[in-house]
Order: structure tokens, then sequence, then C-alpha cells
């Protein structure tokens, strides 16, 4: 299982990105995948996350500027970043499991499977 995160880069504040995962899952369909973030000194902390059944969870962080969305047919899930801040600025990780419940979706134990994480620095 391979997931590979990508469209990280440095942007202004008040700018867009357009992070994707790219998962090399059987039954990707059937997976929960989320993005989480970890800025440096700081814990891994949950940004978003998107079930089987296309409904989808948002840290109060980001809520109203992110957004998350899958395409299963390529594989793929997408996290479209909206008025980003500086505070914004983090690794992202994207991660994935098929057997999350919905009152774990929030945390990293939840995830078998992990990409190695896009960059996405805001400057101010």
């Amino acid at each position: 299982v391979q997931l590979q995160a990508s469209g990280g880069g440095l942007v202004q504040t008040g700018g867009s990105l357009r992070l994707s995962c790219a998962a090399s899952l059987p039954t990707f369909s059937r997976y929960t995948i989320a993005w989480f973030r970890q800025a440096p000194g700081k814990e891994r902390e949950f940004v978003a996350a998107i079930r089987y059944n296309g409904y989808a969870y948002y840290a109060d962080s980001v809520k109203g500027r992110f957004t998350i969305s899958r395409d299963n047919a390529e594989n793929t899930v997408y996290l479209q970043m909206n008025s980003l801040k500086p505070e914004d600025t983090a690794i992202y990780y994207c991660a994935a499991d098929s057997g999350v419940i919905l009152s774990s979706i929030r945390t990293t134990s939840a995830y078998d499977y992990w990409g190695q994480g896009t960059l996405v620095t805001v400057s101010s």
C-alpha cells in the first residue's frame, strides 16, 4: 500500500493550494482517507477526513476554508485549501484505513497507512 501526497508549496496569506493524495489501495472506495498536519515543534493534528460514503469531517480551524473530496475512479483524495493563513504552515500527511469508526476519525492511531507528507508554507 502506498499513499503519495503532493501539491504543497509556498503561498501568500489568503492564497490557495490543492493537495492530492494518490493511493494504491485495491478497494480504495471502502477507505476513509484523512489529512493531518504537523507544524514544527507541534504534535500532528487532524485536518479533514472523508469516509467511503462521501461524508466529510473537518477540524474547527479549517472549517469553511478547506474542502476534502475524493475521486474513486482515480484513487485520489483532494484537499482544496483557500484563504490560507500563516498558521496553516505545516507538513501535510494523508492517511488511510478501512476500519475507522466515527468516534476515532480525528485520531492518528485510527489509520494504518500514511503518506510521506507535503510541505505547505504560508507567508505573511
